[in-house]
């Protein structure tokens, strides 16, 4: 896997974007109440230590964690300006179906080759917030045979490789306070697997754009326009594919007829993603939406920022506003000191005894 020291980009360190696919993950989206953003900033601190301390005990899981920052949350922890692909999801509306837009404050996008050892560190993660967040989202993904969705296709072919897999994700010099950041967009989509089922093996492939058994992408002169592979093929004006990392994985419920995959695309630019989910929607031309829609549903939908590993170590200074919840949330109780000043005392002791109140105000501060 290609260094970030090896990139054009610089030498900022990312998150683990780029991490190997693994058999189990787990999703955790928050939201935030007002009052504890510093708690919030706290933890993110923290992340790298508690994804070692869980990852230690069995380094051949490869466990990881990416922590991603929602636009509002990110206007009321910090003073300085948003990344400047930080914006609230849109969502997206066709003629048909749509995408919404959800609630996410904070993402953590936990990976490994075991869920136990995912599951130990989302339960860390969310004690650490128990008083001050909520979570809104939490699915456990799992790894479907070779790679393959719920509906029976290989998921995630196109993504990048080697330097071109680092280049898609990693922000460069068009945002230099945020190099070596991302930005993550995650929907939870869900199946009506009796219909898909029941469409014949050529005709779902003529949805998807690929050809079910061998996961190869069907001819142009075969393939649809509103298949799924033609409306996510995003091109510039130079006519260069512009490319995403998705990490989708397979999740459900056997008993609640829940089938589902929730996507998770990570890419330098939001717009990229938003642009492919623009074309399967809204469709291009407006109305040739994407045909997978009609068996897939998306219930969520949210964007956040994936900060360097060195923002996310130490992250700026909170706000003013923050600040003052957070003095008005730890200040004591005021109290009248009943020992006098040690120049008062009549036994010309230093009122040693005093200095308690001093100790415990400065370990509140």
């Amino acid at each position: 896997m290609l260094s970030p020291a090896d990139s054009p980009r610089g030498r900022r360190q990312s998150q683990a974007v780029l991490s190997s696919i693994t058999e189990a993950a787990i999703f955790l989206v928050v939201t935030v109440a007002s009052g504890g953003e510093n708690q919030v900033r706290e933890l993110l601190a923290d992340v790298g230590g508690l994804r070692r301390s869980v990852g230690f005990r069995a380094p051949e899981a490869d466990l990881t964690c990416i922590a991603g920052i929602g636009s509002s949350l990110w206007e009321r922890m910090f003073e300085l300006d948003k990344p400047v692909g930080l914006h609230p999801f849109p969502g997206f509306s066709g003629t048909r179906h749509s995408a919404p837009a959800t609630d996410g404050d904070l993402l953590f996008h936990i990976r490994a080759h075991r869920l136990d050892l995912c599951f130990e560190l989302a339960s860390l993660l969310v004690r650490r917030l128990e008083s001050v967040a909520t979570v809104v989202d939490e699915v456990h993904g799992f790894r479907s045979f070779d790679e393959r969705d719920l509906l029976g296709f290989v998921d995630g072919t196109e993504n990048p490789e080697g330097t071109a897999a680092y280049e898609a994700v990693t922000i460069g010099a068009e945002d230099p306070g945020f190099a070596g950041g991302s930005y993550a967009i995650v929907q939870k989509y869900v199946h009506d697997i009796d219909s898909w089922n029941a469409l014949s093996i050529e005709e779902q492939e003529r949805v998807i754009g690929r050809t079910k058994l061998d996961d190869v992408e069907l001819p142009d002169e075969i393939k649809p326009a509103n298949s799924h592979v033609a409306l996510n093929t995003i091109v510039d004006e130079d006519g260069e594919e512009q490319r995403i990392m998705r990490f989708n994985m397979p999740f459900g419920r056997v008993g609640a007829s829940e089938f589902g995959t929730y996507f998770i695309g990570y890419a330098r630019a939001a717009t990229v993603i938003e642009q492919m989910l623009t074309n399967m929607f809204v469709g291009t031309p407006p109305g040739d939406y994407d045909r997978v829609l009609d068996f897939s549903r998306a219930l969520t939908g949210a964007l956040f920022f994936i900060p360097s590993a060195e923002f996310l170590d130490d992250p700026p200074a909170p706000t003013v506003q923050a600040e003052r919840s957070r003095g008005e949330d730890d200040a004591p109780a005021t109290q009248p000191d009943p020992t006098p000043p040690a120049a008062a005392l009549p036994d010309g002791s230093l009122g040693i005894g005093s200095l308690k109140t001093e100790i415990d105000m400065g370990d509140r501060a």
